[in-house]
């Protein structure tokens, strides 16, 4: 799970409980503005609600308000100035999050384009849509477009910043995922460490930020079979984000799907299996039953299953798991072929033809 950059950032960790009442208000006032075509501080109002809503994962309500916001800075400012940009990125993370994958890489393009012809190449503002753009060509398996792009933005963070400032933290993190991902984990640790020092000192050890980091960390010590270091790591990040969030928060269930594939890689089925239940509830009630995050979690409670000698349960589960994943990411994405070969496999030792 990346860090995007501290500016513009949709998916940012906001004070919910305190924003949230006051959006109704704000919305209000923003549609009446809007209707009196008031445009300089409408745009804005839509674009702040948009982003509160996609932290909530309301992507329905998220997106005319981000469009419009949008459309009004188009109209006022013409389609090149820096407020189009911050438009363009908020919109393109929640088409991210909705898995528009292809849409959201043109307009995080355009974004980066727009900030680089305003504030130099150099600039903290293209160094966040480096990453942001970064992200999204790791989340498409393109790691190496993505590495060169996630490099320079530590590079312009590192000169523009403290080398201790908290944007560089999520840069080295971000860096060293990716890292992980291409299967170098040894330059990858030292960076993820030094992103959880930096997120510690500048947050305190129970921000949600740490947990983010905590939880790359162990995913790193888990890949390199060291899971006994990485067990504490991701049990004190998920204690972080039931404490901020509550139990049925989005992130939760990403730190419940990770240590129940860590009690399932030490053979603790019994202890993984109710997380790996847990996260696929929290999952299809926040994101909805046809979000790839949902196809992550049937496959892995599919896996457990099998396992476990529960070879009926588990095809079901594998079936809609693969129906998601070509519906969403295609029939060729890594994901997709990965739980096809685990559904032959299962039909294979329940002695089926076919897939």
């Amino acid at each position: 799970m990346g860090e995007r950059g501290l500016r513009r950032r949709s998916r940012g960790y906001v004070e919910l409980a305190i924003l949230d009442p006051l959006a109704p208000h704000a919305l209000a006032v923003a549609l009446h503005a809007d209707a009196a075509e008031i445009a300089k501080p409408t745009s804005l109002l839509f674009n702040q609600i948009g982003s509160l809503l996609i932290a909530k994962t309301d992507y329905d309500e998220a997106e005319p308000l981000c469009r419009r916001a949008l459309a009004i800075d188009e109209m006022s400012y013409g389609p090149d100035h820096p407020n189009v940009a911050r438009d363009l990125n908020n919109l393109a993370q929640l088409f991210q999050a909705t898995n528009r994958l292809a849409e959201a890489g043109l307009l995080m393009r355009r974004a980066l384009t727009i900030d680089e012809r305003t504030y130099g190449p150099n600039s903290p503002n293209v160094a966040t849509d480096l990453n942001n753009l970064g992200l999204l060509l790791k989340a498409t398996n393109h790691l190496r477009e993505a590495e060169p792009l996630m490099r320079r933005a530590l590079a312009i963070d590192e000169q523009s910043y403290d080398p201790s400032h908290p944007t560089v933290g999520i840069r080295l993190n971000n860096l060293a995922q990716l890292l992980q991902a291409a299967g170098w984990l040894a330059e990858a640790e030292p960076l993820m460490r030094r992103a959880l020092e930096i997120g510690e000192t500048s947050y305190g050890p129970d921000h949600p930020d740490v947990a983010i980091r905590l939880n790359s960390l162990a995913q790193l010590l888990q890949a390199a079979n060291r899971c006994a270091e990485a067990e504490p790591l991701v049990r004190r990040a998920l204690a972080i984000g039931e404490q901020r969030y509550g139990p049925d928060y989005p992130t939760v269930a990403i730190y419940l799907n990770n240590l129940a594939a860590l009690l399932y890689r030490t053979n603790r089925l019994g202890d993984a299996e109710p997380l790996m239940r847990g996260a696929l509830a929290i999952e299809e009630k926040s994101l909805g039953p046809d979000h790839p995050n949902v196809a992550r979690d049937l496959n892995n409670l599919a896996r457990l299953l099998q396992y476990t000698h529960r070879l009926a349960e588990a095809e079901p589960l594998i079936r809609r798991a693969l129906a998601i994943f070509e519906a969403s990411l295609g029939p060729d994405h890594p994901d997709t072929v990965t739980v096809g070969n685990n559904l032959a496999a299962l039909k294979a030792a329940l002695g089926k033809g076919g897939v």
